[in-house]
């Protein structure tokens, strides 16, 4: 009985000691928030597939991301081997849609040969934000990579800085959602300020947008671009509500409502009615801030785009960007039918709508962004090459700092304190940490979309063009992308002085590949 009491003595002692530094340690959110129990997590993720491989899930079985792209995105996040051994277990032969990119045997671009190449790879949008309509303050993004819009409400604070800091160390672009100009959005990473229909952040007391307030806002912040949300992908077409528990004194403060109080945002916005109010609206903003203005929406009806690119060609005022965002898109929580039905999905809707400027002569004027799942490289090479000029990433990002597909985001009991505001549970994600793995994200994904241009002889990403994918049409048969979509065949790529621009910053100074000098045979 002696030994017995003994063993469960140091049992418990064993376990309190867990429990401590589980508590104590930063690296892993869900054991500081679960301590000891947590643990159980990572051994069913250790044992995980090879129970699922005979027991219940393939690796590309799970929604919304797979478990290879889970593993993909959580490997680059912590610099591990991010690899895949033994061919892909993709069908590819019997997946209608499925892209193939097509490698060129000689290009303009060489690669290097060595492994860690590109690591550190800048790699800048190819068209100027602004710069066609004469911005005050138009500039170059110094990546095509930049993180979506989430707000802080949605996110904890933690997250939000976290995805702040990491786009700061790799250079990004941080949008702020909806939400407002929070304390969190202030660790040194440059902002997309979006400008939803409560007017959160510039908003008078009762409501209504106050210009003098949002000037006075992207002065005292690190704001480069303003983006008018119209709708996102996840809820197109609906308004939303914070209720008032979530509502915080930060949270009210960084939105401008009252604490404790339902934080409403209306269907529409008051501002403008249609596509022409909406232009006076866009060129009123630009002028009084000097910055470029873009809007964001999913894609339903192309009545508006119609109507809003022939504005734009016969009366000379006009959006700087357009954020397309796909049906599948997701940070937001939104009734079933809408996830599920309602708007479509990226390809088929960011093609439609680049048609609509093509057919104005405006694509080369525009920079177009997209979002929904293209912080998976095959995704985003896709959209760049039906011309996206930059892509944002959101629940890529999510999980590059934590977040475990638990899709737990409405219930406010995320449990690694990405999607919450509940104390306890944000407080295990450490911003110091997981802004490093954002950053190691964003990264590595930039290096991968450099390394398939390079393959397919371009010296950037924006540079592939519709020729360079195919989409399977099953085991015999594809179609290219181009033909897929009814695009011209000037559309799709960056005007050639953006082309040229590009490629002069992208070109090293050195040589360029090769991992041995020519023979005397082959220099004579």
């Amino acid at each position: 009985m002696r030994g017995a009491a003994r063993a469960a003595v140091a049992g418990l002692a064993g376990l309190a000691a867990v429990a401590a530094r589980d508590l104590v340690q930063r690296e892993h959110t869900l054991l500081r928030n679960f301590p000891v129990i947590g643990h159980a997590r990572y051994l069913l993720e250790a044992v995980g597939p090879e129970m699922r491989q005979y027991l219940v899930a393939g690796n590309n079985e799970e929604r919304p991301f797979t478990r290879d792209q889970r593993r993909w995105v959580y490997a680059s996040a912590k610099k591990q081997n991010n690899y895949f051994g033994f061919g892909t277990d993709n069908d590819l032969e019997y997946t209608a849609g499925y892209p193939v990119i097509n490698h060129k045997t000689f290009g303009r671009a060489v690669p290097p040969s060595h492994p860690a190449s590109a690591h550190e790879v800048q790699v800048p949008s190819a068209k100027v934000l602004g710069g066609p309509r004469g911005r005050a303050q138009a500039f170059r993004p110094a990546s095509v990579v930049n993180v979506s819009a989430m707000s802080f409400g949605s996110l904890s604070g933690a997250a939000v800085e976290a995805l702040n800091r990491g786009a700061a160390l790799a250079g990004c672009l941080q949008n702020t959602g909806e939400g407002g100009v929070s304390a969190y959005h202030r660790h040194g990473g440059e902002l997309v300020y979006q400008i939803g229909t409560a007017y959160f952040g510039c908003r008078d007391d009762e409501g209504r947008f106050d210009l003098d307030r949002l000037k006075d806002l992207v002065a005292g912040a690190p704001v480069r671009a303003l983006e008018i949300k119209l709708s996102q992908g996840a809820k197109p077409g609906l308004g939303g509500v914070l209720p008032a528990a979530k509502v915080s004194a930060e949270i009210a403060a960084a939105r401008g409502v009252r604490e404790g109080v339902d934080c409403i945002s209306p269907s529409r916005h008051a501002e403008f009615s249609d596509p022409d109010s909406l232009l006076d609206w866009v060129e009123l903003l630009a002028a009084e801030t000097g910055l470029p203005v873009g809007i964001k929406s999913a894609v339903g009806d192309m009545g508006f785009w119609v109507e809003l690119t022939d504005l734009m060609a016969r009366t000379g005022r006009g959006v700087d960007f357009v954020t397309v965002d796909g049906g599948e898109g997701g940070t937001g929580a939104a009734p079933l039918i809408f996830t599920d039905s309602v708007s479509l999905p990226f390809q088929l809707g960011f093609a439609r709508v680049y048609a609509a400027f093509a057919r104005q002569g405006l694509h080369e004027q525009v920079t177009f962004i997209g979002g929904g799942k293209l912080g998976l490289p095959d995704n985003a090479i896709v959209a760049f090459a039906l011309g996206c000029d930059m892509v944002n990433v959101g629940r890529e990002a999510m999980l590059a700092i934590g977040c475990i597909q638990a899709q737990k985001c409405h219930t406010d009991t995320c449990p690694t304190g990405v999607a919450t505001q509940n104390p306890w549970l944000a407080h295990g994600l450490d911003p110091a940490l997981k802004s490093v793995r954002a950053a190691n994200y964003l990264e590595t994904l930039r290096r991968d979309l450099f390394k398939v241009a390079e393959a397919c002889g371009v010296e950037h990403p924006g540079l592939i063009g519709c020729d360079a994918v195919e989409i399977l049409d099953g085991r015999t048969s594809s179609t290219p992308l181009r033909e897929v979509y009814g695009y011209q065949p000037d559309w799709g790529l960056p005007s050639a002085a953006d082309q040229a621009a590009v490629i002069e910053l992208m070109v090293p100074r050195g040589p360029q590949g090769g991992s041995a000098p020519p023979s005397a045979d082959a220099v004579g």
